[in-house]
């Protein structure tokens, strides 16, 4: 059964994605392109960043594929597909870090340092799946509507200006969207972060700057 199988694993470190992992169990690309299978929302991690992948051998290799700003191993820049060992530290343009497992049953998940788990507003990237007050938004939220809240959670606490958001939301599609389609969608998003938890607003407008993702730790009862 594949739920006993043991996978490599690669965990998220510091960055935007951290406490969240991935099994390899096949190829995975990295980058901060909407069809990557690991999606790092930083301007400086490139469209199709670097591959992790198993090989002929069944040995997992990582490669760069082209980025700008490097992908690195120990700190050392991947210059070219490289096997990856227990333990090894993987660093996306500097900016995202990764730990690289070679089985799943190498740590305890529980006692991963998830800070995602500490407040009011959570959002699983790879599992697109949105948690307020520990109640999972359901239905899910609308494509455009979970790249809004990736872009602001990936920053959280930061003003991050109009401009970039648009880019975030509707990628290569976003020439021509207005500033109203815009209002319109973080009006729709408000409104469905209402619904479980009205008493706050996570979406800040920062008027003349962009908008800010307001997300404090969950008090415990």
């Amino acid at each position: 059964m594949e739920n006993n199988q043991e996978y490599p694993l690669l965990i998220a470190q510091t960055g935007p994605l951290e406490g969240q992992r991935w099994k390899i169990k096949a190829s995975l690309t990295l980058g901060r392109e909407k069809d990557c299978d690991i999606i790092i929302p930083l301007r400086q991690v490139s469209r199709h960043h670097s591959r992790i992948a198993p090989d002929t051998q069944d040995v997992i290799v990582i490669e760069d594929l082209g980025s700008k700003n490097g992908t690195y191993v120990n700190g050392a820049l991947v210059q070219e597909p490289q096997p990856l060992v227990d333990g090894d530290e993987i660093q996306i343009s500097l900016a995202q870090h990764f730990i690289y497992l070679s089985s799943d049953a190498t740590m305890p998940l529980e006692s991963l340092p998830l800070e995602m788990q500490k407040r009011r507003l959570r959002v699983d990237t790879g599992g697109r799946r949105v948690w307020l007050l520990e109640i999972e938004l359901d239905p899910p939220l609308s494509a455009s509507q979970f790249n809004l809240l990736q872009a602001l959670y990936a920053q959280t606490g930061e003003v991050i200006p109009r401009t970039e958001i648009v880019e975030a939301v509707w990628g290569r599609s976003s020439e021509g969207i207005t500033e109203q389609a815009l209002d319109a969608l973080v009006r729709r998003l408000r409104d469905r972060l209402a619904e479980i938890d009205p008493n706050w607003e996570y979406i800040v407008t920062v008027r003349g700057h962009g908008l800010r993702l307001d997300n404090p730790p969950l008090v415990q009862p």
